[in-house]
């Protein structure tokens, strides 16, 4: 998750499913992702969206498999998160719930790990649901302001829109909005490079994450 968190509203009402390649910065594939939503509404008005991500990016003999799922309000503030990741022999599997009346979330680890509360602001966000709410904002002119996103730990995300580029994707090439995305979080400081089309929908094309083995790239497919 945190390659393509460190790594999104007019997307169709009806849902959607995302298909991304994850690549190293040879420009080999590592694994894929796959981003999915869904609505209930009620005449014409949204009441609830739901949010997944499944990642694979096993290598021959590690396995690396993550899935996400959230809950949120018509207006994108979160109710739940659940994640369950295996990692090699690291397995977890924990559940947040946010009680946005009292500006709290509840982190429930599984399997003994402990339970507790942590502070949050108003209309709080997971980190799918945050991902969601910027797409929303592009698609209205405007750009997400700084906060907090929650996946188990905080990681606060300030976003900046640096204008129009053109991209490859594929064998094609494409006009997109380019957004520099910071993320800081208890053990990590990184900055992304995330490209949206210039749809209504604002889809994610790209995302382009530095780490120490170079950039690696989450890339959507046909």
């Amino acid at each position: 998750m945190k390659l393509f968190l460190v790594v999104l509203f007019s997307f169709s009402a009806f849902g959607e499913s995302l298909h991304y390649s994850i690549n190293w910065p040879s420009g080999l594939s590592l694994g894929e992702a796959i981003l999915s939503s869904t609505s209930s509404s009620t005449k014409g008005h949204i009441d609830s969206w739901d949010f997944s991500l499944d990642i694979d990016a096993s290598v021959p003999g590690f396995v690396v498999r993550d899935h996400y799922t959230s809950r949120a309000s018509g207006d994108f503030c979160s109710s739940e998160l659940t994640k369950k990741f295996t990692h090699g022999k690291h397995k977890a599997d924990e559940r947040i719930t946010f009680d946005q009346s009292n500006h709290t979330a509840t982190r429930d680890t599984q399997n003994g790990g402990g339970k507790w509360d942590v502070p949050v602001g108003p209309c709080a966000r997971d980190a799918l649901t945050f991902i969601q709410f910027v797409r929303r904002e592009l698609a209205q002119g405007r750009v997400a302001p700084q906060q907090d996103a929650v996946l188990g730990a905080m990681y606060n995300v300030r976003v900046e829109y640096t204008g129009t580029q053109t991209i490859k994707l594929g064998d094609k090439r494409v006009d997109a909005d380019r957004i520099q995305a910071s993320i800081k979080g208890p053990a990590s400081d990184v900055t992304v490079e995330i490209f949206f089309s210039r749809d209504a929908a604002r889809t994610p094309l790209l995302v382009k994450v530095p780490l120490s083995l170079g950039v690696f790239s989450v890339e959507l497919q046909p």
